[in-house]
């Protein structure tokens, strides 16, 4: 019998004061011996017997380490394929492992391709075809149901150059054409490449970052690979091979299955032939169904016939073959039994087993992990020491033979544990917000001082005989205005609510300045109230809280995810908060289903463990219920009484809550408006916790506030805050932002498809079949009824509930109740579903007509599905595309490629942010963001902070510097050419892209890395460009002096102090050495002043400046 499965693993053994790394012994069992022996000696069937879960993993590892051959592990599916390949990651070199997926997006679907499986693929088939080291294979049916090209053909698809190779540009693109490159303005994925004057940028199939070719002439000068969301350069290289795709079905090779391709020696092993034969089948009868030309798609797909023919001279081991086959090998192992969270009956059964001398060893996915088992055996006292291995695996097993017990953590506390394949190559994250600001002609931009007009692009102007470049604005059908480059960073892109149309002034006219003064006025009072309230509480004192219990510690470790980091970030923010003396006030803002109630139930936790009461307030009685359900199943395992108060209770049950309160019975109370009613007594709150508030009343939020005087109060809310917005506010509040999604969740899978009955048929009995439920969004109540009479007809077993806004508030609510708890099978609903309805159950959703809503309700409400564990699917459902307007088209694209959690997130923010700061400044605000634009609007609430810090709360704030609001009012006018010429950066929107990043920056490190990666990116900066980068200095400089504004002009440099007197600068010693070395240089620079229409200003002038080079010299003398 086998005596090992063999774990090459650093693990830590538990013993106090003792940290270092040990290794398991790697022994050798006969069981092993034997199968070794079988392999050696050519055995072409072998049948083993008894292996669960990551027992699998284990022994094909111990196999491929004693042996030289390749070996071919083909799994049942992605999903088993992924977990062992995540099992064996750490065990093997990475170089030697190797992933080999199938092209396509989804299972049994051969439409949509992957880039990222295909570059795995190709690199594999590269690898196999030349690399002479032994190799680990995990793959799955549909993967090797794709024929491969064969072996001769593969040295064509190939390119290999070293740096001082000659060869002409026009050449190197010919033969990137002939691999079947396209040409683009920028590389994202393999098989892309552009060019840049002497620079080509090109992505291969061999490497997972692209290359950047520089030539000199007709040489290659430099090999460098880049970083694609940076486009910075990281490593230099001598030499490179270009590979093409090997995996285009579109171009006719010659293909063969994959059995053929590999050599004669190897090993495979899989589950069972048959259903490995059976699933080839199935797959090669899908494919074929929807197409005529079966002789072709035999050229491209396996279907497995002559699978046993294919595979007669290699080895095959069988790992659960079923009939009366002799069994070569039987294993005495057993699966992972369930503990369901309860560590008592987890520390008896390791008990047991150490009583058996057995070696205890418990996987875990994380430090975190290990820290929490860590503290719960503590806790318990054991007497004996189980290994704990950073190290997650797929299943647990106890192998009784060798006396080994190998625990999963995540099954342990019943978490759910994904499987994640390494991408073949960088990508970009997400859509970058830049990409979204982004400016096109046409579109409407706010300069701050003159107003919102339209943008007309980049424009050459000529100042005193030189060229420069400005963005030319328009204002009406006369007006023109054009802004500097140096200004820039005055002009940003309008942002209202999708669809209006802002206001556009008349140059000059006064009108702008009005509204503006206006908004600031405004904006001036929210940011006082806030800044004041924040002052007060400051020097408040309320109950300081104990550090975490194990109790705590036990609590946290039971959730069934992984945390995120903006997740433990929150949660040791609010600790921190809660064990200090001042009373809590912070705002949680999060995408939803981010985690944001996990971290409140972490909070109320904390205040009942020391002794505290609890009170969560909502603004629905769905979601009274809701939270209602989710704490209480959270809590079960814990000594804590959850209740809740909204309006489905009776008076009978509502009066004994009442009194229980008072009595300190109920520990934690989720209600509606009814918890801040005068009748509510509390015998000791410590916690109240507020889901989104911007959803309250006046009256109600005015109680919040007089309960707030000296308890911890936590806010969620799934609106977000702009992130430009948090630093304002940051002085107002305190904000915890979760940006980052949910490690374990599956992304949604998202269609656009037209109104078809079959696929609405299929998805819903699928859903149905598989125990879930379904909403469909239809947002017209006049013929919601027809909706749910054809989904009856189409799916007649399904039960159907109809929700929307003009139903009774009592059978709406009650419907939503009976579908959260199962009742229903299909909610058909209007967008009434969109806020916070959460039914993990429910994991598909039509949205009918989809180009009618905007992006962040589309969101929404597809974030209604993909809750929990399971994939989920949405269907937008749309008009046809040419009937469709240009935006929604755009939507529609948007939204279905964006499925990741959080990436799509930043797309659909831009309306939400704009509902977000009205809701968290006052509902007024909105109407200011839509008069003059989000992003001006920010930059007033900044200035308007700022001011409130240097004067009125200068106290508060006195070690903070303002240098940022000083650089955004600098300002420089010159008559020297300095730009970025069209022949270094020739598309229009990188190169007012440079020049928005150039007006960002802050101090020279920024610029010096700025000029790097100009020079990375695009080559030597010519002299007109040395120049720009200069005049950053000369403006870091002249700011750094006290100076607001620089003329150089006709060889002379005017420099003009700050405007108001009463600035700190002034009566700061700065000031007074500044006078004492003009004093010293009286033949370089004159002091003047000048009376203007502001009053007197005081200027500095230097003469005969002709350069940037002197000015900078000028200014250093200070």
């Amino acid at each position: 019998m086998i005596k090992s499965i063999t774990i090459l693993m650093i693990f830590v053994r538990m013993k106090k004061g003792d940290n270092s790394p040990h290794f398991t012994k790697k022994i050798k069992s006969l069981n092993l011996q034997k199968l070794q022996t079988s392999i050696d000696n050519s055995e072409t069937n072998i049948f083993l017997k008894g292996l669960h879960g990551s027992s699998k993993s284990f022994l094909i590892n111990s196999l491929f380490t004693n042996s030289n051959k390749n070996i071919y592990w083909v799994l049942e599916n992605k999903e088993s394929a992924g977990y062992h390949f995540n099992d064996l990651e750490g065990l093997i070199d990475e170089n030697q492992l190797y992933f080999f997926p199938s092209s396509y997006n989804r299972e049994n679907d051969f439409k949509k391709t992957n880039s990222q499986s295909i570059f795995l693929r190709t690199e594999l088939i590269r690898n196999l075809s030349s690399n002479t080291l032994k190799k680990l294979i995990v793959t799955y049916p549909e993967a090797i149901f794709e024929k491969i090209i064969i072996k001769k053909d593969i040295k064509k698809r190939f390119l290999k150059i070293k740096t001082g190779d000659l060869i002409s540009l026009e050449s190197f693109n010919e033969k990137l054409f002939d691999l079947e490159f396209n040409r683009e303005d920028f590389v994202v994925e393999p098989g892309d490449f552009s060019v840049r004057g002497g620079i080509v940028d090109v992505f291969s199939f061999s490497n997972n970052k692209p290359f950047r070719i520089e030539f000199f002439g007709d040489e290659i000068e430099s090999i460098r690979t880049f970083n694609i969301e940076t486009q910075i350069s990281n490593n230099t290289l001598k030499s490179i091979e270009i590979l093409g795709d090997l995996e285009n079905k579109e171009i006719d090779y010659e293909r063969e299955n994959i059995f053929k391709f590999i050599e004669d020696n190897s090993i495979i092993v899989t589950e069972n032939i048959d259903l490995l034969k059976d699933s080839l089948s199935n797959s090669f009868e899908k494919v074929t169904s929807n197409s005529n030309d079966k002789i072709n798609l035999d050229k491209l797909f396996y279907s497995g016939e002559l699978l046993n023919q294919d595979i007669s001279k290699l080895s095959v081991i069988e790992l659960n073959k079923i009939g009366n086959n002799t069994i070569n090998t039987q294993f005495n192992i057993s699966p992972q039994p369930a503990f369901n969270k309860k560590f008592k009956l987890l520390i008896e059964n390791i008990s047991e087993y150490y009583n058996k001398e057995y070696s205890v060893k418990i996987f875990c996915s994380s430090k975190t992990q290990i820290k929490r088992f860590k503290d719960i055996f503590e806790l318990n006292k054991i007497d004996f020491d189980p290994i704990l291995i950073e190290k997650a695996i797929y299943k647990g097993f106890i192998n009784h033979d060798q006396k080994e017990v190998c625990y999963s953590d995540h099954e342990i506390f019943e978490r759910y544990h994904k499987f994640k394949i390494k991408s073949g190559f960088e990508t970009k994250k997400r859509v970058n917000l830049n990409e979204l600001k982004q400016l096109e002609i046409g579109d409407y931009v706010t300069h701050i001082d003159h107003g919102v007009g339209v943008f007309g692009g980049l424009k050459k102007i000529d100042v005193n005989g030189k060229i420069q470049e400005a963005i030319k604005l328009t204002y009406g059908e006369r007006d023109t205005l054009y802004v500097s480059i140096h200004l820039i960073h005055k002009v940003c892109k309008y942002n209202g609510k999708d669809g209006t149309k802002p206001k556009i002034y008349k140059l000059g006219s006064g009108a702008w300045k009005k509204v503006k003064l206006k908004a600031k006025k405004r904006v001036k009072e929210v940011a006082f109230n806030l800044i004041e309230a924040y002052a007060k509480r400051k020097l408040k004192k309320g109950f300081q809280y104990g550090i975490d219990s194990s109790m705590q510690h036990e609590l946290e470790a039971s959730f069934i995810y992984e945390d995120t980091p903006d997740q433990i970030k929150s949660t040791i923010d609010i600790k921190k908060d809660m064990e200090s003396l001042q009373p809590m006030d912070r705002l949680i803002c999060g995408d939803v289903g981010f985690g944001k109630t996990e971290i409140a139930i972490r909070a109320a936790f904390k205040a009942i463990d020391n002794n505290k009461q609890v009170a969560v307030l909502v603004p629905t009685t769905v979601l009274a219920f809701q939270h209602f359900k989710t704490f209480s199943n959270r809590l079960k395992d814990f000594p804590v009484t959850v209740d809740y108060l909204n309006r489905f209770r009776t008076t009978k049950e509502k009066n004994l809550i009442t009194q229980e309160l008072n009595e300190g019975k109920i520990d934690i109370i989720i209600g509606t408006h009814q918890l801040v009613n005068n009748k509510i007594n509390f015998k000791n709150l410590g916690l109240l916790i507020v889901d989104e508030e911007q959803k309250f009343g006046v009256s109600v939020k005015e109680k919040i506030r007089s309960m707030k005087e000296n308890i911890d109060v936590l806010t969620l809310t799934a609106t977000p805050i702009p992130r430009t917005l948090q630093y304002s506010l940051m002085s107002a509040r305190d904000l915890s932002i979760i940006n980052s999604p949910p490690q374990n969740r599956f992304p949604i899978e998202s269609s656009v498809i037209s109104f078809n009955e079959d696929i609405i048929k299929d998805a819903v009995n699928f859903e149905i079949n598989r125990g879930g439920q379904v909403f469909f969004v239809h947002n017209r109540i006049e013929n919601i009824q027809e909706v749910r009479a054809l989904i009856s007809r189409l799916v007649p077993s399904a039960d159907i509930a109809i929700v929307h806004g003009r139903l009774e508030g009592k059978k709406l609510e009650k419907t939503m109740l009976d579908f959260i708890e199962g009742k229903y099978d299909v909610l058909v609903s209007t967008t009434i579903i969109e806020s916070g309805l959460d039914v993990p159950n429910a994991n598909t959703i039509f949205i009918n007509n989809s180009q009618n809503f905007g992006l962040s309700d589309l969101h929404q409400m597809r974030g209604r599905v993909g809750r929990s564990n399971k994939k989920a699917f949405c269907y937008f459902i749309t008009a046809p595309l040419l009937s469709m307007t240009k935006e929604a088209r755009k939507r529609i694209e948007a939204i279905e490629q964006h499925t990741e959690l959080g990436s799509g997130f930043h797309i659909a923010m831009k309306d939400l942010e704009i509902r977000g700061a009205g809701d968290l400044l006052g509902a007024e605000q909105s109407g200011f963001i839509n008069d003059i634009g989000f992003e001006t609007y920010q930059k007033i609430l900044r200035e308007a902070v700022e001011e409130l810090k240097n004067k009125e709360f200068e106290d508060l704030f006195e070690n903070e510097s303002n240098d940022s609001f000083k650089l955004s009012n600098f300002k420089i006018d010159t008559d020297l050419e300095i730009l970025f010429p069209d022949n270094y950066i020739n598309n229009v929107k990188v190169r007012l892209n440079q020049y928005q990043k150039l007006s960002a920056i802050y101090n020279l490190e920024e610029l010096m890395k700025f000029t790097t990666e100009l020079e990375d990116r695009f080559g030597k900066l010519p002299s007109q460009s040395v120049d720009l980068i200069k005049t950053i200095e000369l403006k870091l400089l002249a700011i750094q002096n006290g100076f607001e504004k620089l003329i150089l002009k006709n060889e002379k440099m005017i420099c003009q102090f700050i405007s108001s007197k009463e600035d700190k600068f002034y009566s700061s010693g700065e000031f007074g050495k500044i006078l004492q070395t003009i004093q010293n240089n009286q033949n370089l620079c004159q002091l003047k002043e000048k009376k203007s229409t502001n009053g007197e200003r005081l200027l500095l002038v230097f003469q005969e400046i002709d350069s940037i080079e002197k000015a900078i010299k000028c200014l250093k003398i200070f």
